[in-house]
């Protein structure tokens, strides 16, 4: 799995994977424990990775790292927060899970520093 950085014309820089698919922050998480499972995990699937993530262009590779599921897979971090996917982003550079708030906390893109983006 590979993280890397894509321009967005509302967001600026933001992190994505390596098909540009625009990867979220959940505030609800603490540390690097993810706290999205079952029904949340089928909405924002995390991010999961089989060997060690890669960093892309703009991306610090120092911050990116690993948690390991309840289920045993391993989910990507990134500043120590776990990734996700939205289900509704269908297309590269899609960012339709921004600002949502769903499963109990609001739902971020992140920028290449692994700071959440809180503009609408």
């Amino acid at each position: 799995m590979k993280i890397a950085v894509a321009d967005n014309a509302k967001y600026g820089k933001i992190l994505v994977d390596e098909k540009g698919m625009t990867v979220y922050l959940f505030v609800k998480d603490t540390g690097t424990q993810s706290t999205c499972y079952t029904q949340c995990a089928v909405f924002w699937p995390p991010v999961l990775t089989t060997g060690k993530p890669q960093a892309g262009a703009g991306v610090d590779a120092s911050l990116l790292g690993t948690t390991t599921r309840t289920d045993g897979t391993v989910e990507v971090t990134y500043a120590g927060h776990p990734l996700y996917y939205f289900q509704k982003d269908k297309a590269p550079g899609d960012t339709t899970g921004q600002g949502v708030n769903g499963f109990g906390d609001l739902w971020w893109v992140l920028n290449p520093k692994g700071e959440a983006i809180t503009t609408k």
